[in-house]
């Protein structure tokens, strides 16, 4: 079967198989369905098991039972498992490049990314599945064509196919409690994806690469032949340290992994051989071994990781660069922060990614400063300071896709909220800020904690009618009790992160499960922009 380029099937001239059976697990897809239909022209195996990964069409299931010509096909099943999950709250679809597709969402070059929005589409819908929930309510975000599409999509599944119609759930009083289906779309927050991160998965992802769930530490110094390539994965009995602190800071962290290598020489001392003195004793030994290589491996495992973690952000100075983005993403400030980008530009111990993540940063915030706009003297000391000319119009870029004319108004508020921005001031000098590099909040807890209370506004997030038609009138909805948010374009390490801690402090309340195309990074992000840059 075929996925996003790569291909896994036995060559002509292999082996004779035909006493074996095949189990094939694989996506509803023209493609697919073909690669079988001549596979069974001339079956290699006893038997075939299909499993498909989500909704197999009628007019597939056909073909394919009409190319069975020899009955080899012994039960096609759907098991819906079109997403990887990450994290018990966080699902990916593991698709590339949708920041384009969302991009030309109602243009005629929306074409080209049909069968990239049909695999989005099919994706949701195999979440809903898995999860076994219809949704009493589909909203979406205003300001995003896809969006919209999608719900209307989605809408029109679930009503013509009865395979949607699970129990709508169990509420906290009579009426409450239905599950709701929330579909964002990245340009509304085009910020988060260009921060620095401090929280253990999210750094990893971000200074490393976190791709299913593994870390590839070839070349990094010092490192053992072992550990090149490791797994971090939050999936359960696998690694409990990184299930216990992949939301934890760069500081805790370091306490962590420090607690971590006592207890294990701690074990060690208590097993040396020295102090075997008796059968028994080595019988103990020979059943703790295999643990005890285990924890060994694991241990050195997150001290590499830390160990490149602390070299990257010493070597790109970045405590320096992140406490200006955090200040750039939070604060109001033209003059001293065009004065303190001049000379983040001009500096020597400032990487190039970084300075370029700085500029955008920037026109973001004070796109339609008036008398001074100063966009035009950045890029160019973007320019002087090593970044692309091809990077540099990554800035023209990001504000054509996630400027103010094309995202909600959500980023940086409106006079409209400037109450409530001061009281979230207030609330936070008083609470305190754990640290100077964790200020920011994504768009999407300000939608959250608006949804969760239900005042979440109808002019901002409609919500679909059976047909096809939407309303703005959403008072006196009941609260949801399960809230599934499917970000089409990604969502990132930090948006899972502040929804973790979001399901911890509402249990039992209410509880929020984050899906979307990708999980990005910085990297990743500027890709796809590029893409859309390119396209047009």
């Amino acid at each position: 079967a075929q996925n996003n380029g790569h291909s896994l099937a036995l060559t002509e001239e292999s082996a004779h198989v035909g006493h074996m059976k095949a189990v094939c697990f694989l996506r509803p897809t023209g493609i697919n369905i073909g690669l079988l239909v001549k596979e069974l022209s001339s079956p290699r195996f006893s038997e075939y098991h299909i499993y498909f990964s989500g909704i197999l069409p009628p007019s597939l299931l056909n073909l394919l039972a009409e190319n069975d010509a020899q009955e080899r096909v012994r039960q096609v099943q759907e098991f819906y498992a079109d997403f990887l999950p990450i994290n018990p709250d966080l699902l990916s679809l593991n698709c590339r490049n949708t920041l384009p597709m969302t991009a030309s969402a109602g243009t005629p070059k929306a074409r080209d990314h049909a069968a990239l929005y049909q695999r989005n589409l099919m994706g949701l819908q195999s979440m809903l599945l898995a999860m076994k929930r219809q949704p009493a309510a589909i909203r979406y975000q205003k300001s995003s064509n896809m969006a919209r599409q999608l719900a209307v999509d989605v809408g029109e599944s679930i009503s013509s196919d009865q395979i949607f119609h699970f129990r709508r759930g169990s509420g906290r009083q009579r009426g409450a409690g239905n599950m709701l289906l929330l579909i964002l779309d990245r340009m509304d927050d085009p910020v988060t994806p260009l921060l620095s991160q401090w929280t253990y998965q999210a750094m990893v992802h971000e200074l490393l690469g976190l791709n299913n769930s593994r870390v590839i530490l070839r070349g990094v110094p010092n490192v053992s032949k072992d550990l090149e390539e490791v797994v971090l994965s939050s999936a359960p009995g696998h690694d409990s340290f990184f299930q216990s602190h992949r939301n934890s800071n760069f500081g805790e962290l370091g306490e962590a992994i420090q607690k971590l290598l006592q207890d294990y020489q701690a074990r060690s001392q208590e097993h040396q051989v020295s102090n075997l003195k008796s059968i028994e004793d080595m019988q103990q030994f020979m059943e703790k071994y295999p643990e005890l290589r285990s924890q060994s491996h694991t241990v050195s495992k997150h001290v590499a990781i830390m160990g490149e973690l602390a070299r990257l952000v010493e070597v790109c100075s970045l405590m320096d660069v992140s406490a200006f983005e955090q200040d750039l993403a939070c604060a109001d400030d033209q003059a001293g922060h065009l004065k303190e980008l001049m000379t983040k530009l001009d500096s020597a111990t400032v990487k190039i990614p970084d300075k370029l993540r700085l500029g955008m940063l920037y026109a973001l915030r004070y796109e339609n400063a008036t008398p001074n706009n100063a966009i035009p003297a950045v890029k160019e000391a973007m320019k002087r300071g090593g970044v692309s000319a091809d990077n540099v119009m990554l800035v023209d870029a990001i504000l054509r896709y996630a400027g103010s004319r094309a995202r909600g108004p959500g980023l940086y508020g409106t006079n409209k909220d400037v109450t409530s921005k001061l009281m979230k001031s207030f609330m936070t000098s008083v609470q305190g800020v754990s640290n100077v590099y964790s200020q920011h909040s994504p768009v999407l807890m300000d939608t959250v904690e608006g949804v969760a209370k239900g005042k979440l506004r109808g002019e901002t997030h409609p919500m679909m009618l059976s047909g096809g038609g939407t309303s703005v009138n959403v008072e006196g909805m009941p609260l949801p009790q399960e809230i599934l948010i499917f970000m089409v374009g990604g969502v990132t390490y930090e948006e899972s992160t502040k929804v973790n801690q979001f399901n911890q402090s509402n249990a039992g309340k209410v509880r929020i499960i984050l899906g979307g195309s990708t999980v990005h990074n910085s990297t990743s992000f500027l890709e796809e922009l590029k893409k859309i840059m390119h396209d047009r």
